[in-house]
Protein backbone atom coordinates (compact mmCIF):
# COMPACT_ATOMS: atom_id res chain seq x y z
CA UNK A 1 0.00 0.00 0.00
CA UNK A 2 1.22 3.47 -0.87
CA UNK A 3 0.63 6.52 1.31
CA UNK A 4 0.05 10.13 0.28
CA UNK A 5 -0.07 13.47 2.11
CA UNK A 6 -3.49 14.67 3.17
CA UNK A 7 -3.70 17.96 1.29
CA UNK A 8 -1.04 20.36 2.50
CA UNK A 9 -0.60 18.63 5.85
CA UNK A 10 2.02 16.25 7.15
CA UNK A 11 -0.53 13.49 7.74
CA UNK A 12 -0.09 10.43 5.55
CA UNK A 13 -3.06 8.35 4.45
CA UNK A 14 -3.35 5.21 2.35
CA UNK A 15 -4.13 5.82 -1.32
CA UNK A 16 -7.16 3.58 -0.87
CA UNK A 17 -9.68 4.59 1.78
CA UNK A 18 -12.38 2.22 2.99
CA UNK A 19 -15.85 3.78 2.85
CA UNK A 20 -18.48 2.44 5.21
CA UNK A 21 -21.69 3.68 3.58
CA UNK A 22 -22.75 0.01 3.27
CA UNK A 23 -22.60 -0.48 7.05
CA UNK A 24 -25.96 -0.72 8.80
CA UNK A 25 -28.56 -0.73 6.06
CA UNK A 26 -31.08 1.61 7.68
CA UNK A 27 -33.41 4.14 6.07
CA UNK A 28 -32.58 5.20 2.52
CA UNK A 29 -29.23 3.41 2.72
CA UNK A 30 -30.86 -0.03 2.71
CA UNK A 31 -30.47 -0.22 -1.08
CA UNK A 32 -26.74 0.54 -0.79
CA UNK A 33 -25.83 -2.15 1.70
CA UNK A 34 -26.72 -3.80 4.98
CA UNK A 35 -23.39 -4.94 6.40
CA UNK A 36 -23.77 -5.88 10.06
CA UNK A 37 -21.13 -5.98 12.79
CA UNK A 38 -19.60 -9.41 12.22
CA UNK A 39 -19.06 -8.84 8.49
CA UNK A 40 -17.86 -5.29 9.15
CA UNK A 41 -15.29 -6.60 11.63
CA UNK A 42 -13.98 -8.98 8.97
CA UNK A 43 -13.83 -6.33 6.23
CA UNK A 44 -12.14 -3.73 8.44
CA UNK A 45 -9.63 -6.34 9.57
CA UNK A 46 -8.82 -7.23 5.95
CA UNK A 47 -8.30 -3.54 5.16
CA UNK A 48 -5.91 -3.10 8.08
CA UNK A 49 -3.99 -6.22 7.04
CA UNK A 50 -3.66 -4.75 3.52
CA UNK A 51 -2.20 -1.50 4.86
CA UNK A 52 -5.26 0.73 4.70
CA UNK A 53 -5.14 3.31 7.48
CA UNK A 54 -7.96 5.56 6.27
CA UNK A 55 -11.69 5.01 6.91
CA UNK A 56 -14.59 7.24 5.86
CA UNK A 57 -18.14 7.47 7.19
CA UNK A 58 -20.84 10.09 7.88
CA UNK A 59 -23.40 10.83 10.56
CA UNK A 60 -26.30 10.31 8.12
CA UNK A 61 -25.21 6.89 6.84
CA UNK A 62 -27.87 4.46 8.05
CA UNK A 63 -29.04 7.00 10.63
CA UNK A 64 -25.74 6.88 12.51
CA UNK A 65 -25.32 3.10 12.52
CA UNK A 66 -22.39 3.25 10.11
CA UNK A 67 -20.39 5.27 12.63
CA UNK A 68 -21.35 2.91 15.44
CA UNK A 69 -20.36 -0.21 13.51
CA UNK A 70 -17.08 1.30 12.31
CA UNK A 71 -16.15 2.41 15.82
CA UNK A 72 -16.72 -1.08 17.21
CA UNK A 73 -14.89 -2.72 14.30
CA UNK A 74 -11.80 -0.59 14.90
CA UNK A 75 -11.82 -1.05 18.67
CA UNK A 76 -8.35 -0.65 20.17
CA UNK A 77 -6.87 -0.19 16.69
CA UNK A 78 -8.52 3.20 16.37
CA UNK A 79 -5.28 4.98 17.38
CA UNK A 80 -3.50 3.50 14.36
CA UNK A 81 -5.89 4.85 11.72
CA UNK A 82 -7.28 8.06 10.26
CA UNK A 83 -11.04 8.34 10.71
CA UNK A 84 -13.08 10.73 8.59
CA UNK A 85 -16.73 11.56 9.09
CA UNK A 86 -19.12 14.28 7.93
CA UNK A 87 -21.82 16.66 9.11
CA UNK A 88 -24.57 18.66 7.39
CA UNK A 89 -27.37 16.23 6.66
CA UNK A 90 -30.59 15.83 8.61
CA UNK A 91 -30.16 13.98 11.90
CA UNK A 92 -33.63 14.57 13.34
CA UNK A 93 -37.04 16.10 12.61
CA UNK A 94 -36.34 19.56 14.04
CA UNK A 95 -35.69 22.66 11.88
CA UNK A 96 -32.17 22.99 13.27
CA UNK A 97 -31.16 19.34 13.00
CA UNK A 98 -29.45 19.84 9.66
CA UNK A 99 -27.19 22.34 7.94
CA UNK A 100 -23.92 24.01 8.87
CA UNK A 101 -25.02 26.39 11.61
CA UNK A 102 -22.85 26.59 14.70
CA UNK A 103 -25.60 24.93 16.69
CA UNK A 104 -25.94 21.92 14.41
CA UNK A 105 -22.18 21.47 14.04
CA UNK A 106 -21.66 21.46 17.82
CA UNK A 107 -24.43 18.90 18.29
CA UNK A 108 -23.25 16.78 15.34
CA UNK A 109 -19.62 16.47 16.44
CA UNK A 110 -20.54 15.27 19.94
CA UNK A 111 -22.98 12.72 18.52
CA UNK A 112 -20.38 11.41 16.05
CA UNK A 113 -17.73 11.13 18.75
CA UNK A 114 -20.14 9.18 20.92
CA UNK A 115 -21.15 6.78 18.16
CA UNK A 116 -17.56 6.19 17.00
CA UNK A 117 -16.37 5.66 20.56
CA UNK A 118 -13.50 8.12 20.24
CA UNK A 119 -12.56 11.53 21.64
CA UNK A 120 -11.34 13.05 18.36
CA UNK A 121 -12.02 12.96 14.63
CA UNK A 122 -8.99 13.01 12.33
CA UNK A 123 -10.79 14.56 9.35
CA UNK A 124 -14.12 16.32 9.92
CA UNK A 125 -15.87 17.17 6.66
CA UNK A 126 -18.87 19.27 5.76
CA UNK A 127 -21.11 17.07 3.62
CA UNK A 128 -22.12 19.84 1.24
CA UNK A 129 -23.00 23.52 0.93
CA UNK A 130 -25.51 25.25 3.21
CA UNK A 131 -27.08 28.23 1.44
CA UNK A 132 -28.65 29.58 4.67
CA UNK A 133 -25.56 29.73 6.88
CA UNK A 134 -22.79 32.31 6.28
CA UNK A 135 -19.38 30.80 5.64
CA UNK A 136 -17.98 32.85 8.53
CA UNK A 137 -20.28 31.12 11.01
CA UNK A 138 -19.50 27.64 9.71
CA UNK A 139 -15.75 28.12 9.47
CA UNK A 140 -15.48 29.73 12.93
CA UNK A 141 -17.38 26.81 14.47
CA UNK A 142 -15.14 24.28 12.71
CA UNK A 143 -12.03 26.18 13.80
CA UNK A 144 -13.26 26.06 17.39
CA UNK A 145 -13.53 22.27 17.11
CA UNK A 146 -9.91 22.10 15.99
CA UNK A 147 -8.78 24.36 18.83
CA UNK A 148 -10.74 22.25 21.31
CA UNK A 149 -8.98 19.09 20.14
CA UNK A 150 -12.16 17.37 18.99
CA UNK A 151 -11.04 17.61 15.36
CA UNK A 152 -7.54 17.51 13.87
CA UNK A 153 -8.14 18.45 10.22
CA UNK A 154 -11.03 19.84 8.20
CA UNK A 155 -12.40 18.78 4.83
CA UNK A 156 -15.29 19.60 2.53
CA UNK A 157 -17.43 17.60 0.16
CA UNK A 158 -19.59 18.27 -2.90
CA UNK A 159 -18.68 21.94 -3.32
CA UNK A 160 -18.51 24.01 -6.48
CA UNK A 161 -15.17 25.65 -7.23
CA UNK A 162 -16.38 29.14 -6.25
CA UNK A 163 -17.73 27.85 -2.94
CA UNK A 164 -14.48 26.11 -2.05
CA UNK A 165 -12.36 29.10 -3.05
CA UNK A 166 -14.54 31.49 -1.05
CA UNK A 167 -14.22 29.28 2.03
CA UNK A 168 -10.44 29.06 1.63
CA UNK A 169 -10.22 32.83 1.25
CA UNK A 170 -12.20 33.46 4.44
CA UNK A 171 -10.11 30.94 6.37
CA UNK A 172 -6.88 32.59 5.21
CA UNK A 173 -8.21 36.08 5.93
CA UNK A 174 -9.44 35.24 9.44
CA UNK A 175 -6.59 32.81 10.24
CA UNK A 176 -8.92 29.87 10.71
CA UNK A 177 -8.27 26.18 10.11
CA UNK A 178 -8.84 25.55 6.40
CA UNK A 179 -10.29 22.76 4.32
CA UNK A 180 -7.39 20.41 3.54
CA UNK A 181 -9.39 18.08 1.30
CA UNK A 182 -12.39 17.95 -0.98
CA UNK A 183 -14.33 14.70 -1.18
CA UNK A 184 -15.98 14.61 -4.59
CA UNK A 185 -17.40 12.35 -7.24
CA UNK A 186 -14.85 11.49 -9.92
CA UNK A 187 -14.63 8.51 -12.23
CA UNK A 188 -13.91 7.51 -15.80
CA UNK A 189 -17.64 7.94 -16.42
CA UNK A 190 -17.67 11.43 -14.91
CA UNK A 191 -14.57 13.61 -15.25
CA UNK A 192 -16.40 16.93 -14.78
CA UNK A 193 -14.19 17.71 -11.79
CA UNK A 194 -11.32 18.48 -14.14
CA UNK A 195 -12.92 21.63 -15.54
CA UNK A 196 -12.75 23.94 -12.51
CA UNK A 197 -12.10 22.06 -9.28
CA UNK A 198 -8.89 20.21 -10.17
CA UNK A 199 -6.98 23.37 -11.19
CA UNK A 200 -8.19 25.05 -7.99
CA UNK A 201 -7.15 22.15 -5.77
CA UNK A 202 -3.72 21.92 -7.39
CA UNK A 203 -3.21 25.66 -6.98
CA UNK A 204 -4.33 25.76 -3.33
CA UNK A 205 -2.90 22.37 -2.25
CA UNK A 206 -6.26 20.82 -1.45
CA UNK A 207 -6.27 17.03 -1.56
CA UNK A 208 -8.85 15.05 -3.53
CA UNK A 209 -10.77 12.19 -1.91
CA UNK A 210 -12.82 10.36 -4.53
CA UNK A 211 -16.25 8.92 -3.83
CA UNK A 212 -18.08 6.50 -6.14
CA UNK A 213 -14.97 5.77 -8.22
CA UNK A 214 -16.86 3.05 -10.08
CA UNK A 215 -19.80 5.34 -10.90
CA UNK A 216 -22.22 3.48 -8.69
CA UNK A 217 -21.24 0.12 -10.15
CA UNK A 218 -21.38 1.16 -13.81
CA UNK A 219 -17.63 0.59 -14.19
CA UNK A 220 -17.52 -2.87 -12.65
CA UNK A 221 -17.75 -4.56 -16.05
CA UNK A 222 -21.23 -5.86 -15.27
CA UNK A 223 -22.87 -3.12 -17.36
CA UNK A 224 -22.29 -3.26 -21.10
CA UNK A 225 -24.14 -2.23 -24.24
CA UNK A 226 -25.73 -5.68 -24.39
CA UNK A 227 -26.19 -6.27 -20.67
CA UNK A 228 -27.81 -3.73 -18.35
CA UNK A 229 -26.32 -5.25 -15.23
CA UNK A 230 -27.09 -8.35 -13.16
CA UNK A 231 -30.43 -8.84 -11.45
CA UNK A 232 -30.42 -7.18 -8.04
CA UNK A 233 -27.55 -4.84 -8.89
CA UNK A 234 -27.59 -1.69 -6.77
CA UNK A 235 -27.58 0.60 -9.76
CA UNK A 236 -30.72 -1.04 -11.12
CA UNK A 237 -32.75 0.38 -8.22
CA UNK A 238 -30.51 3.33 -7.29
CA UNK A 239 -29.40 5.00 -10.52
CA UNK A 240 -26.75 7.23 -8.98
CA UNK A 241 -24.53 9.03 -9.80
CA UNK A 242 -25.98 9.89 -13.22
CA UNK A 243 -23.80 9.09 -16.23
CA UNK A 244 -23.82 9.77 -19.95
CA UNK A 245 -24.35 6.14 -20.93
CA UNK A 246 -23.03 6.40 -24.49
CA UNK A 247 -19.74 7.91 -23.32
CA UNK A 248 -19.59 5.52 -20.37
CA UNK A 249 -20.07 2.47 -22.60
CA UNK A 250 -17.20 3.68 -24.79
CA UNK A 251 -15.01 3.68 -21.66
CA UNK A 252 -16.21 0.22 -20.63
CA UNK A 253 -15.39 -1.10 -24.11
CA UNK A 254 -11.77 0.05 -23.83
CA UNK A 255 -11.43 -1.11 -20.23
CA UNK A 256 -12.83 -4.49 -21.21
CA UNK A 257 -10.20 -4.94 -23.92
CA UNK A 258 -7.33 -4.00 -21.61
CA UNK A 259 -8.74 -6.07 -18.75
CA UNK A 260 -8.98 -9.16 -20.95
CA UNK A 261 -5.39 -8.72 -22.14
CA UNK A 262 -4.13 -8.30 -18.58
CA UNK A 263 -6.36 -10.93 -16.98
CA UNK A 264 -7.82 -8.50 -14.42
CA UNK A 265 -11.25 -7.05 -13.76
CA UNK A 266 -12.66 -3.90 -15.33
CA UNK A 267 -13.27 -2.48 -11.85
CA UNK A 268 -9.63 -2.92 -10.91
CA UNK A 269 -8.51 -0.97 -13.98
CA UNK A 270 -11.01 1.84 -13.35
CA UNK A 271 -9.65 2.25 -9.82
CA UNK A 272 -6.05 2.02 -10.99
CA UNK A 273 -6.60 4.84 -13.51
CA UNK A 274 -7.71 7.12 -10.67
CA UNK A 275 -4.59 6.25 -8.69
CA UNK A 276 -2.49 7.34 -11.68
CA UNK A 277 -3.99 10.85 -11.57
CA UNK A 278 -1.39 13.20 -10.02
CA UNK A 279 -3.97 15.14 -8.00
CA UNK A 280 -5.57 12.12 -6.31
CA UNK A 281 -5.00 11.78 -2.57
CA UNK A 282 -7.13 8.71 -1.85
CA UNK A 283 -9.82 6.68 -3.60
CA UNK A 284 -12.72 5.61 -1.40
CA UNK A 285 -13.64 2.00 -2.03
CA UNK A 286 -16.62 0.13 -0.68
CA UNK A 287 -17.27 -3.59 -0.59
CA UNK A 288 -20.09 -5.84 0.52
CA UNK A 289 -17.95 -8.95 0.75
CA UNK A 290 -14.37 -10.25 0.82
CA UNK A 291 -14.28 -10.96 -2.93
CA UNK A 292 -15.11 -7.38 -3.87
CA UNK A 293 -12.69 -6.01 -1.29
CA UNK A 294 -9.82 -8.20 -2.46
CA UNK A 295 -10.30 -7.11 -6.08
CA UNK A 296 -10.49 -3.43 -5.14
CA UNK A 297 -7.37 -3.64 -3.00
CA UNK A 298 -5.46 -5.15 -5.91
CA UNK A 299 -5.91 -1.89 -7.86
CA UNK A 300 -3.00 -0.44 -5.89
CA UNK A 301 -0.66 -2.90 -7.62
CA UNK A 302 -1.75 -2.15 -11.21
CA UNK A 303 0.71 -0.06 -13.21
CA UNK A 304 -0.82 1.12 -16.46
CA UNK A 305 1.43 1.70 -19.46
CA UNK A 306 1.56 5.00 -21.32
CA UNK A 307 -0.33 3.46 -24.23
CA UNK A 308 -3.05 2.08 -21.96
CA UNK A 309 -3.46 5.42 -20.21
CA UNK A 310 -3.77 7.19 -23.55
CA UNK A 311 -6.44 4.78 -24.79
CA UNK A 312 -8.46 5.24 -21.62
CA UNK A 313 -8.02 9.01 -21.64
CA UNK A 314 -9.24 9.31 -25.22
CA UNK A 315 -12.33 7.19 -24.53
CA UNK A 316 -13.27 9.10 -21.37
CA UNK A 317 -12.19 12.65 -22.27
CA UNK A 318 -14.59 15.49 -21.57
CA UNK A 319 -15.97 17.35 -24.59
CA UNK A 320 -14.42 20.83 -24.77
CA UNK A 321 -16.40 23.66 -23.19
CA UNK A 322 -16.00 27.40 -22.94
CA UNK A 323 -13.99 29.03 -21.40
CA UNK A 324 -11.72 26.01 -21.14
CA UNK A 325 -10.97 25.73 -24.84
CA UNK A 326 -10.40 29.50 -25.08
CA UNK A 327 -7.96 29.47 -22.18
CA UNK A 328 -6.05 26.65 -23.88
CA UNK A 329 -5.88 28.54 -27.17
CA UNK A 330 -4.77 31.80 -25.56
CA UNK A 331 -2.15 30.05 -23.43
CA UNK A 332 -0.30 28.57 -26.39
CA UNK A 333 1.67 31.68 -27.32
CA UNK A 334 2.73 32.25 -23.70
CA UNK A 335 3.79 28.65 -23.20
CA UNK A 336 5.65 28.67 -26.53
CA UNK A 337 7.58 31.74 -25.38
CA UNK A 338 8.57 30.02 -22.17
CA UNK A 339 9.69 26.95 -24.09
CA UNK A 340 11.78 29.04 -26.47
CA UNK A 341 13.38 30.92 -23.56
CA UNK A 342 14.34 27.62 -21.93
CA UNK A 343 15.78 26.31 -25.18
CA UNK A 344 17.78 29.52 -25.66
CA UNK A 345 19.09 29.36 -22.09
CA UNK A 346 20.14 25.74 -22.61
CA UNK A 347 22.09 26.68 -25.75
CA UNK A 348 23.89 29.52 -23.96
Amino acid sequence: MNYRSLGGTGLRVSELCFGTMTFGGSGMYTVIGSTEQAEADRLVGACLDAGINFFDTADVYSEGRSEQILGKALGTRRKDVVVATKARGRTGPGPNQLGLSRGHIMDAIDASLRRLGTDYIDLYQIHGFDALTPWEETLRALDDLVRAGKVRYLGASNLAAWQLMKALGISDRDRLARFETLQAYYSLAGRDLERELVPLMESERVGLLIWSPLAGGFLTGKFTRNQKGPEGARRASFNFPPVNEERAYAVVDVLGEIAKARGVSVARLALAWLLHRPFTTSVIIGARNDVQLKDNLAAADVKLTGEELQRIDVASALPPEYPGWMITVQSRDRLEVITMEKRFAAVK
